[in-house]
């Protein structure tokens, strides 16, 4: 493959970067202090298409690819993890399952309103039983007549409150093994009995919405299942795994932030007389956070480029996403260690991107789930036979 960028995708990422800077990275700290959700940044983002990157034009989209795509989450999480986080999931998540696996009549009713930048796409998936062991879905859904009814809870929902409709996945039948069958059903969210509660306090990304969902009896027509019932597991599985890949553009654009943010201060901090970048121990710290940031930068578009081919990418972007989501919260860590007690404080921006880093190992499945998933790839699934001793 090569890694040489397109005139395209040179000119998004420079789009992008150029709106990060002037328009994301001056109100970061504000929403992080207020936890307040940054709408009118997002109004821009639609009105230079960037919520709709990476689909067709006929669907409201920008008719670019996963790798541009990957390039503008990199620059936006670069300048503020939380509007970052709030990009990737809207697109990846929120806007990505409609475009995969919905209807034409879904595509223009519930997709174009999304790439165009009119609403926020949201996935209701997790649940308080139901995280890492998303098979543990307890939300149900019935079929009564012409209508679905959910009943259930979902927890840590980004984007939900600030959107038109959100996916949300269910329980709808078992199948020939008696296994749950999980399926994905588009629910509005002015539909009676949807109540959507936003009261968490997070520790980091606090300017990115996160919801609870509650359904009772909510009834949505049979017309709004998404894509195959019998195979609504594995699709949110391919979804995640397309997630995986904008979390680990978003883990590689807070590193560099941080990367950035501790160069700079070490070329204008002195002590003994000379800026702390003459002295090893700080070139050494940067030259591995530099070196870090590269190869996570790289495994992203590699997996990013799969995709796009329509190749497998399942392993690659779990490889992307657990390097480059430990990749920034080591190197904003040793960015704050940088800055020495300065780091520690507000002002300088690094103890945010820490903050907000540490997410990345969580969602979108854990460091650890990741590591299963890779390992399963490499075919280390089936459990060793051990023979008993005479």
């Amino acid at each position: 493959m090569n890694f040489e960028l397109t005139q395209d995708q040179q000119m998004i990422r420079d789009m992008v970067r150029d709106f990060a800077q002037n328009e994301v990275a001056p109100n970061a700290e504000y929403v992080d202090r207020t936890a307040e959700f940054p709408k009118e940044t997002f109004k821009k983002m639609g009105e230079l298409g960037m919520l709709g990157i990476p689909f067709p034009e006929e669907y409201g989209g920008s008719g670019g690819d996963t790798i541009s795509y990957a390039l503008a989450v990199e620059e936006i999480g670069r300048a503020c993890g939380g509007t970052g986080l709030s990009y990737a999931a809207a697109v990846s998540l929120g806007a990505s399952p409609l475009y995969y696996f919905g209807t034409e009549q879904q595509k223009q009713e519930h997709l174009v309103p999304l790439a165009s930048g009119q609403s926020l796409g949201s996935f209701g998936l997790t649940e308080p039983n139901a995280g890492s062991d998303a098979g543990g879905t307890q939300t149900k859904a019935v079929l009564d007549g012409d209508e679905y009814v959910i009943n259930g809870e979902k927890c840590w929902i980004t984007n939900a409150s600030f959107a038109r409709t959100v996916i949300v996945t269910a329980v709808t039948g078992k199948d020939a093994n008696g296994k749950n069958i999980i399926s994905a059903l588009i629910v509005p969210t002015d539909t009676p009995g949807f109540t959507i509660n936003s009261n968490y306090e997070k520790m980091g990304v606090r300017g990115s919405d996160t919801a609870e969902l509650i359904l009772e009896d909510v009834r949505v027509p049979k017309e709004n299942l998404l894509g195959d019932p019998e195979r609504g597991f594995k699709q949110f599985l391919y979804t995640l795994d397309g997630g995986r890949i904008s979390i680990a553009a978003l883990g590689v654009g807070i590193a560099q932030g941080a990367f950035d943010a501790a160069l700079q201060y070490s070329k204008e901090r002195k002590q003994f007389g000379q800026s702390i970048s003459n002295f090893q121990a700080i070139q050494f710290k940067l030259a591995d956070m530099a070196m870090e940031i590269e190869l996570a930068r790289n495994m992203v578009l590699k997996s990013a480029w799969l995709k796009d081919q329509n190749r497998s990418f399942t392993k690659e972007s779990a490889f992307a996403k657990l390097y480059a989501s430990e990749t920034a919260t080591r190197v904003c860590n040793q960015a704050i260690q940088i800055h020495g007690g300065y780091g520690y404080m507000r002002e300088y921006g690094v103890e945010r991107m820490l903050r907000d880093a540490k997410l990345l190992e969580i969602g979108e499945g854990t460091s650890e789930i990741q590591r299963l998933v890779i390992a399963r790839q490499l075919g280390c699934g089936d459990k060793p036979k051990v023979k008993a001793k005479a």
